[in-house]
């Protein structure tokens, strides 16, 4: 059986690879391990090895988490948020990926004041394959949003994500990811990219990623 140990360390060998072959520096990068459904011991190995940031899918699963090991690390909301949860989001975590939407984006800068949180950093989910499936705000209602973030007190607008469908031929990605990166250079230059998983995150190197989202691969198969 791999261990955690011998996963992580294959994905620092396949990013630094990635870097080498894109003239990348290292430094640029922040691995989100993608912590969905793992149980707070495996957590703590995964920080004992270095993680130092961990990205969460649900409000409700991560909060006893963060409670448990706290904010020696960073949590990272990357899957959809509701309205509902958003209040518990602005509390719990370091930044967010996902937000989608001028609603929800006017939610979380309401609560940031209610919870006189200062700043909290986010990335805009784009949906760039227009599947219905995914969340993220499609390229033609892209400009409304950004210019609401600009004009916001409390959330500070750092960067894009994108979560592009699965294909076996990870080449089919890469144009996906080429497309986030032109949008970021044109709206909002030097910010980050957050793009790329377990299974085409060299390609997403390549392209310009600065955030990648990784979970199978150094957690192995989720458990639920």
């Amino acid at each position: 059986m791999v261990s955690l140990r011998e996963r992580f360390l294959k994905v620092q060998q396949e990013i630094e690879k990635a870097c080498k072959r894109s003239g990348r520096d290292l430094r640029e990068l922040t691995l989100v391990a993608v912590s969905k459904s793992q149980p707070v011991e495996v957590l703590k190995e995964a920080v004992s090895l270095g993680i130092k940031v961990f990205g969460e899918n649900r409000v409700q699963e991560a909060e006893r988490k963060i409670e448990l090991l706290g904010h020696n690390v960073e949590w990272h909301l990357i899957g959809h948020l509701q309205s509902n949860k958003a209040r518990k989001a602005v509390r719990l975590f370091d930044a967010i990926h996902s937000v989608d939407s001028v609603k929800i984006a006017g939610v979380l800068e309401r609560i940031c004041f209610d919870e006189n949180r200062q700043s909290l950093p986010v990335f805009v989910q784009v949906n760039l394959s227009g599947e219905k499936t995914k969340s993220g705000v499609s390229e033609k209602d892209l400009p409304i949003l950004i210019d609401f973030l600009k004009s916001c007190a409390r959330l500070q607008l750092i960067g894009f994500m994108t979560l592009p469908p699965f294909f076996d031929d990870v080449e089919r990605v890469r144009p996906f990811f080429k497309k986030l990166r032109l949008i970021r250079d044109e709206l909002l230059p030097n910010g980050y990219l957050s793009m790329g998983m377990s299974h085409d995150f060299s390609v997403a190197i390549e392209e310009g990623a600065t955030h990648l989202r990784i979970g199978t691969a150094i957690f192995g198969e989720r458990l639920f």
